[in-house]
């Protein structure tokens, strides 16, 4: 059964999403969850919107970065994939592109000679840390209409919710 769509008290039309759905009818959990949902939707689609209009890049692209920019030492392309939960023809295109620009280099592992270790180039890491620092300001000013006090809060329920969830299902990552 179909609920009428209202507006989530306090965005008025900006209501995003599934959250726009639930009403006072619904669980308290599956309400916040929504709302959760929500949040994290509209703050993905902002950076997303920032990155493209900033730099021209897109959010997959700052991730492969990211993940390069935190192991210096490199990493084989299968590894990569793994830490990005992307398939291995995900990052074989994201890999020619980003080689193509002077921001990675590829380079055969020592130890196989079919597989390729992934590392940032100087000049990567240069515009990799140039789009960070701005992503990082970004996150300060979306969540700055909470205070300290509001988001050290925030944080620990959610890594308590975080730990309650884990161990609920001790099987899943």
């Amino acid at each position: 059964m179909n609920k009428p769509l209202r507006l989530v008290e306090g965005l008025g039309d900006a209501a995003p999403g599934h959250e726009a759905r639930a009403d006072e009818s619904d669980h308290a959990s599956l309400r916040l969850w929504l709302r959760l949902l929500a949040c994290s939707t509209q703050i993905e689609t902002e950076i997303r919107t920032r990155l493209r209009v900033r730099f021209g890049t897109t959010l997959p692209r700052f991730d492969y970065l990211a993940q390069l920019h935190r192991h210096p030492e490199g990493l084989r392309m299968n590894e990569l994939s793994q830490c990005l939960m992307v398939t291995g023809a995900s990052v074989t295109l994201l890999t020619t592109q980003l080689e193509s620009e002077g921001h990675v280099s590829r380079t055969p592992a020592p130890d196989d000679r079919r597989a390729f270790v992934l590392t940032l180039t100087p000049q990567g890491r240069k515009h990799f840390e140039t789009m960070a620092a701005e992503h990082e300001g970004w996150v300060i000013e979306l969540l700055g209409g909470l205070n300290a006090t509001e988001r050290k809060t925030l944080h620990g329920l959610l890594g308590r919710l975080r730990v309650t969830i884990a161990d609920q299902n001790p099987e899943t990552p």
